[in-house]
This record gives C-alpha cells, sequence and structure tokens, in this order.
C-alpha cells in the first residue's frame, strides 16, 4: 500500500488554470473553505490575468497574501508559442550529415488525399541548422569526439546569427550522453544570454527524429516560458504572494517552476492534464471503473480516458496538428514530442468556435475562435463573429443576461445579428441554424471521443462520462447519447475544473533509460530501477512513491505499449507477469497478441510522486444553498420548448425528467428532454437517459 499524505498545514492553496477564454482560479483555505473565481484572460500578458485574479479571489476570501503556502498553475504559454509560431528563433547542432532529419522525418500523412497538404515547416529553419565533425557509432563509440575549438567557432556563429535558443542533438547521443552534454556546456559557457538544451536531458532515447524534434520544441518555447515563469513569480511577489509556485506538467503531476523553466517541453499539454487529474481523483472517489474526460473550453473540446484509476499516459505525442495525439494515420500533422503526456484526444470546437459556410454550403464550426478579446459577438467587446456561445444564447440555453457569475455581461441582440449573416447564406432562420451548429460541434466531438476509446479497442458504451470547462456541461448529455453512454457527472465547480484538478494533483517526476543489451540480467536490469529510483526519491524527498514502468513491443514493431511492473524484488517471475500483463494488454488493444520470445524491453521508466494532503472530496463538500432564483425559458430542441432553470442546490437525489437548465456560476449544465437529473452525495449533477 503507498504512504498516506501527510496532514495538510495550516494555510491556504491557490490553482489558477489559463483558457483561451477565461482564467480560473480557486483557494482553498486551512478549514476546507473554497473561494471560486473566473475572469476574462488577459492576452498577451496572461500572467497578469493571473496575478490579478489571485488578488481578488484572496481578497473575496478575507486572507492576505502571506497566508498562501502554495501556488499552483495551468498555463498555455508553451502551447500558445508553437501554435502561434512565435517562439525563439532557434538552431539545431548536430553531427555531420544529419542537419536534414527535422525535414526527412517519417513517412506519415494525416490525410492522405489532400494532394495540396504540406508538413509543417521546422521549427529550426535550415540554415541555422549546423554540424560538428563527430560521431557516435551505433556501439557508443567517439570517432571522433567534437573538438571544443570547433564547438566555439560555432558559438561565435550563433551569436553572430541572432539564436536565441540551441537544440544539440547528436547522432546516437543516448548511448553516450556525456558527449552531448559536454558540447552543451560549452555553448552554454559562450552563449550565456541564449537557451541551450541537450536532447538527452529531455528525451534520452532511440529514434533520431523524434529525439531531435523534441529538443528543438523544448529549445523553441524555452526563452518564451523561462520569461513567463519569471515574470509572474515578480508579480506574485509585487503582490506579496511568495509561496513555491508549481506548475502542471502534461503527464497530470506538479514541478517546481525552476525545473519547468529547463525543460518547458514538460508543460505543452499543461491545462488539459489538470483538468484530467481532477476526473481521475473523482473517479477513484466514486469508484468508476472505466470514465470518459470531456472538458469543452472556450477554443477547443478534449477527451481522455481514465482505467481503474489511472489516466492513458502517452509516451509520445504530437504539438501544432489538428489533434495533438500521434496516433496512427493521425500523425505528421505536428511536431512530435517524446515526453511522458496523458493521452488527450482534441478538435477545435469550443464555445468561442466562430461559426461559418463553406463554398459548398456546408455548417462548419471552428477551428477558428474568437478567444476572449473580442470574445463572441454577444459579449459587446467588438466581436461580430457568430460563435457556438452565441448559438447557445439563441437556443435559449445560455442566460440573456450574464456569464461567470455576472462578470460577462450578455447581449442577445448582437448574437442574433451575428447569427443571421449564417442564417442568410444557409436559408434559414436563426434558431434553426443556431441548432443546426450546436448538432454540428457535438458530431465533431464524437471524434476526439473515439481517439482514446474505440481506437484504442475501448468501447465507449461501458464508460461514464464525466463533463467540465466552461461548456462542457452544455454539450455532455448530447455527446454522450451519440456515442450510447449512459451516464454523465457534472461535479461542482465545472467551469473551473482544470483549477481544482491543481489543488489535488500530486508533485511528480520522470526519469528513463533505453533498455540495453547489459540489463539481460534480471540483477542489472534492477539496478539500473533502483539508481533511477534513487534519482527521483533524491529530488522528491524519502516519502515520494516510486512506480516502475517498462516500454514494450514485439520484436519489429514500431510503437510501444506502456506496463507498470508490480511492486517487490524484480525477479524472473516478475518480469514473466510484465510479459503476461503486456501481451493482455496488446490484444485489448490490438485485438491479438504474441509470445514471449517476441517481446522486446524498449525504456526503462520510473515515476516518482509526492502524494498531495488534499483530497477531492474535500473540495467538493457540499455548499451552502446558492439562492438561485428559479425561472424557465424559451428553450430549442427539436422544437421549441419551455424549461426550467434551477440552480444545483434545487435537486435532489430523486430524479427528475429533462429538459432542464442548471446554472452554476461558473458553467450551464444541459439536460435535453428524454435524460433524467439527478444529484449524488458529492454534489455532482448526474444525468441518465431513459431505456427509452
Amino acid at each position: 500500500m503507498p504512504p498516506t499524505p501527510e496532514p495538510r498545514p495550516a494555510g491556504w492553496r491557490v490553482g489558477a488554470d489559463i483558457g483561451g477564454t477565461f482564467t480560473d482560479v480557486i483557494a482553498l483555505g486551512p478549514a476546507g473553505e473554497v473561494v471560486p473565481m473566473k475572469v476574462p484572460s488577459t492576452p498577451p500578458d496572461y500572467g497578469a490575468g493571473v496575478v490579478a485574479a489571485t488578488t481578488d479571489v484572496l481578497s473575496s476570501a478575507g486572507v492576505r497574501p502571506d497566508a498562501v503556502i502554495a501556488m499552483l498553475h495551468g498555463t498555455t504559454v508553451a502551447t500558445n508559442a508553437i501554435l502561434a509560431m512565435n517562439g525563439a528563433r532557434t538552431a539545431v547542432v548536430t553531427t555531420r550529415g544529419f542537419r536534414d532529419v527535422l525535414e526527412l522525418g517519417r513517412l506519415r500523412r494525416p490525410v492522405l488525399y489532400d494532394l495540396s497538404w504540406s508538413k509543417p515547416t521546422p521549427l529550426a529553419r535550415r540554415r541555422n541548422r549546423y554540424e560538428l565533425d563527430q560521431r557516435i557509432t551505433a556501439a557508443g563509440r567517439l570517432e571522433p569526439a567534437a573538438a571544443e575549438d570547433e564547438v566555439r567557432a560555432l558559438a561565435a556563429q550563433l551569436r553572430a546569427d541572432g539564436i536565441e535558443a540551441v537544440a544539440v542533438c547528436l547522432i546516437n547521443s543516448y548511448l553516450r550522453p556525456d558527449e552531448e552534454r559536454r558540447v552543451a556546456e560549452l555553448l552554454r559557457a559562450e552563449l550565456t544570454d541564449v537557451f541551450v538544451t541537450a536532447s538527452v536531458d529531455v528525451s534520452p532515447q532511440l529514434q533520431e527524429f523524434e529525439r531531435t524534434s523534441t529538443a528543438t520544441v523544448n529549445a523553441y518555447v524555452g526563452p518564451a516560458v523561462h520569461g513567463y515563469l519569471t515574470r509572474l513569480e515578480a508579480g506574485l511577489r509585487a503582490v506579496e504572494v511568495s509561496a513555491p509556485l508549481l506548475v502542471m506538467q502534461s503527464s497530470g503531476g506538479l514541478l517546481d517552476a525552476a525545473s519547468v523553466a529547463q525543460r518547458p517541453v514538460q508543460i505543452i499539454e499543461s491545462g488539459p492534464a489538470a483538468g484530467v487529474t481532477a476526473v481521475q481523483k473523482l473517479a477513484q472517489l466514486i469508484g468508476l471503473s472505466s470514465v470518459v474526460a470531456f472538458d469543452m473550453g472556450g477554443t477547443t473540446a478534449k477527451a481522455s480516458l481514465i482505467e481503474h484509476g489511472e489516466p492513458f499516459v502517452s509516451a509520445d505525442y504530437e504539438v501544432g496538428g489538428g489533434m495533438n495525439v500521434a496516433r496512427g494515420l493521425s500523425s505528421g500533422a505536428g511536431y512530435p514530442v517524446r515526453t511522458p503526456s496523458i493521452d488527450i484526444a482534441e478538435v477545435g470546437s469550443g464555445g468561442g468556435s466562430i461559426i461559418s459556410v463553406d463554398a459548398a454550403g456546408a455548417l462548419h464550426v471552428g477551428p477558428a475562435s474568437a478567444g476572449s478579446i473580442p470574445g463572441p459577438a454577444c459579449y459587446g467587446q467588438g466581436g461580430e463573429l457568430p460563435t457556438l456561445t452565441d448559438a447557445n444564447v439563441m437556443l435559449g440555453y445560455l442566460s440573456p443576461r450574464s456569464l461567470a457569475g455576472g462578470r460577462v455581461a450578455i447581449h442577445s441582440d448582437l448574437a442574433a445579428k451575428a447569427l443571421s449573416v449564417v442564417a442568410d447564406q444557409l436559408g434559414a432562420e436563426v434558431p434553426e441554424t443556431a441548432r443546426g451548429a450546436y448538432q454540428v460541434a457535438v458530431s465533431s466531438m464524437t471524434t476526439a471521443v473515439k481517439a482514446v476509446t474505440s481506437e484504442r479497442g475501448r468501447d465507449p458504451r461501458e464508460a461514464t462520462m464525466v463533463a467540465f470547462g466552461g461548456a462542457g456541461p452544455l454539450y455532455a448529455a448530447s455527446l454522450a447519447r451519440e456515442l450510447g453512454i449512459s451516464t454523465v457527472i457534472v461535479p461542482e465547480y465545472p467551469g473551473l475544473f482544470s483549477s481544482l484538478g491543481l489543488l489535488v494533483a500530486d508533485t511528480e517526476r520522470h526519469e528513463l533509460t533505453p533498455y540495453r543489451s547489459g540489463f539481460a540480467d534480471v540483477k542489472a536490469l534492477a539496478a539500473e530501477f533502483e539508481q533511477l529510483a534513487a534519482k527521483v526519491s533524491g529530488e522528491l524527498g524519502a516519502d515520494a512513491v516510486v512506480d516502475r514502468l517498462l516500454d514494450m513491443r514485439y520484436h519489429g514493431q514500431r510503437f510501444e505499449l506502456r506496463i507498470r511492473v508490480p511492486d517487490g524484488e524484480l525477479t524472473d517471475d516478475l518480469l514473466t507477469e510484465v510479459r503476461a500483463r503486456y501481451h493482455a494488454e496488446h490484444e485489448r488493444t490490438y485485438g491479438r497478441a504474441g509470445t514471449d520470445d517476441l517481446v522486446e524491453f524498449v525504456n526503462l521508466r520510473v515515476r516518482g510522486r509526492l502524494l498531495t494532503p488534499v483530497s477531492i472530496e474535500e473540495v467538493l463538500s457540499r455548499p451552502d444553498p446558492d439562492g438561485h432564483e428559479r425561472s424557465t425559458r424559451e428553450c430549442r430542441f427539436g422544437e421549441t420548448v419551455t424549461t426550467p432553470v434551477v440552480g444545483r442546490s434545487e435537486l435532489g437525489a430523486a430524479p427528475v425528467e429533462g429538459p432542464m437548465i442548471i446554472e452554476d456560476m461558473d458553467a450551464t449544465t444541459l439536460v435535453p428532454p428524454g435524460a433524467w437529473v439527478h444529484l449524488d452525495a458529492f454534489n455532482n449533477i448526474v444525468i441518465t437517459w431513459s431505456a427509452a
């Protein structure tokens, strides 16, 4: 049994998550007090919004800033640098003859029949990729080593070329990491104001293209992330919040800001991972064995699968593509990244997604978004293009007066005006157009859910859906019906659930070494695991829980599955059990399995976790009645229906048939006709579909 966390120290913990439209903050007090806050994001200086929202939430709680003992953060700054292509001017330093690894890549196309499609532009241009006269052989020998004079001369060239970040990626360096680190240190000594990263420090694995791509992404976003975290910490100190800043990693664990600044590639999926972590903790609390986490915000909709209390963690994925998980024929659209990341599928449908009509007269939703500035037309901030939020207002699903606890005013006339342009193109009425956009969005979102369920050999009908995000509860019941999912759970604080995930996340570190023939002996394999475990325990402390994992595949395969090694002494019998687990997982995922003689190890991994002292049950304790005034609105489904509008606290344990609108401060839940809704013991809204 893993050790239980120590009692929570006195003081306030603050979780702040940046979204494309809103910045969400939750403060948790020493006596279990929960103070939520949802404010518009502040691009391009997102950190200023975090500082302002933190100040506001502490003021609402009536506590001084120095009472904060932990500042927890989920951010999109790394992702934004790639999506906007405004990262650092990046160079790649590699072995002579390997300058074009980024261009060559893999023969993968995300769209087979689009002749106009081309690979994404490398983050380091060819003229900024430099070669050294050195080589590490496949056996790990230096033939020859890089000459110091050549490296110093290269540093002068990099300075002259205005390079801001450097990725050092030598051929076969995972076999001889000291050589690559030596080159990186020489460059750092010469280029003191340049961000320099060695590929073996971010992805010490075989497969040259993926390792080079990961290091290049790390370098490309490095200066932006370092600058952002530096400014954020300074801003927090200026308002007297001096607590340590921990940042959510793509893997679902927190890490100190200083470590993140060195390896920012670890936080590409920072915000989405926080939400999945909250769902993971909720699934463990309730005892759900299979859960689809559905997160819909202002820009995108995301899905992830959690089984037996654990999310799928990918060894590699892509960023910058239409879907961020490198899977099958969908890969090739973005930049490969080989760091642990929760397997999250994403589509460009969010509350701010723009509704349009193509040349053939078909209705589209996204992927372009109105963001927070100017935002949907109904916000009255200058936006003129119709969005899903405008459609939801016209359908009667959203309040015609205000959102986010009254912080965002709604102008129904502006929503109608924006949608009328699309309606005229379709030759339809505005309500019909709005309903069509809603249905198109639901159809688009099924792609994300299927990517993490049926494409993994899992039946979505066997899962429960947990919906969150500012827009997720509006679409979850309809999406679940489309997929055959019978039950949807909408937790407390759904619009701030990613911030809540920050409060309940563990601190986490990962270490990896590629498998080598010298580990064929069980004792040598155990010794290597112990060395990796000692490293993460030294960084996290003696109370860290350490998990051992193996990346495994059948001989000749290109892709691996990650299998957890059971606790206990590593023996031949234990490895036999690991192989059996691999066969079972392979058959479940791909429909067939091989034999023990075909199995090969690829990587040894350890994950160290320092357990959080906060339980999700504590955060989701039943609040006082919110005093929501019961009312009705005319809502359009297949037809227009007079629909009750209630607060969460007005629901009870007895199921009530829809339609119904349930309004929280941070999100609105839609219960369509034919669905039933009740409240469970943890204050979750539970929507179920009738047998009919």
